[in-house]
């Protein structure tokens, strides 16, 4: 699991640190597959007090590698709807995990990489950060992170970024909701671990007990119905014409036949 690396120290503090710095840490359909086993050992591991998300290289995650859309480009609307379920299903597991969860955020953080941020229960990034929801861009909706960035951001937000798919700091992230704190390069480790220390004050079953309170007293919805739903919606458009149009252009390099200046 080289794209992705875990480590748990003696406190209970487990890292798992996306570890594609090459490729800038986008995710295909592998490494949304070891994220979902690490999320789910870490959240049954006793030992586990809390869970770090991080990234090595320059970008926290760029969205989806390029391979992986050439291989979506092919597949049925059958497999984008499987391909879709493995994305929902791995951000559903960061996002409930009984844990308490801290991303920690440099570089850019785009598509796919900001419902990351917003699975976890706070969010450190560095000022010079970046974020994009940039998936119309492309010809295809943030469907499978969408439940989780407007949780995080609003409905009203939402229908802004979703749609003009605009480049945001991370100081605009902070106002926004996305990010608990924006600050230097240098303050980065610190003040997640400063998050870390109050967190190991407290007592580890109370903590997940909290974590689940907040679920249960927010308004209840379905998660299998709503995966479900989000699933098929982005298969849906993948197999549509701007969503083939919107990936050949990318994978080719060059404007959509919809730009206009």
């Amino acid at each position: 699991m080289s794209d992705v690396l875990y480590n748990l120290d003696a406190k209970g503090v487990a890292t798992i640190t996306l570890n594609r710095p090459e490729k800038h840490n986008a995710f295909d359909d592998q490494l949304i597959h070891h994220l979902t086993q690490l999320f789910k050992q870490a959240g049954e591991d006793p030992k586990v007090r809390v869970v770090i998300l991080a990234a090595n290289g320059k970008s926290f995650c760029a969205g989806a590698d390029a391979n992986w859309m050439q291989r979506m480009a092919s597949y049925s609307f059958e497999e984008n709807v499987a391909d879709a379920k493995a994305l929902a299903m791995m951000l559903h597991t960061l996002n409930f995990l009984p844990k308490p969860t801290i991303a920690k955020v440099q570089g850019a953080a785009y598509g796919g990489a900001v419902g990351l941020i917003a699975c976890c229960d706070m969010a450190i990034g560095s000022k010079l950060s970046k974020f994009c929801l940039s998936e119309v861009k492309l010809g295809l909706i943030p469907a499978t992170i969408s439940p989780y960035v407007i949780d995080a951001m609003g409905k009203r937000v939402a229908r802004r970024y979703f749609t003009t798919a605009e480049v945001f700091s991370a100081r605009r992230a902070r106002r926004l909701g996305l990010l608990s704190e924006a600050v230097t390069e240098e303050e980065l480790d610190e003040t997640v671990d400063n998050l870390v220390s109050h967190i190991l004050h407290n007592s580890p079953d109370a903590v997940a007990a909290a974590k689940q309170l907040i679920f249960d007293v927010t308004e209840p919805s379905d998660d299998e119905e709503l995966m479900e739903k989000t699933s098929l919606r982005i298969a849906t458009v993948r197999v549509s014409e701007h969503g083939q149009e919107g990936l050949q252009a990318f994978l080719q390099k060059r404007r959509p036949n919809w730009y206009q200046e």
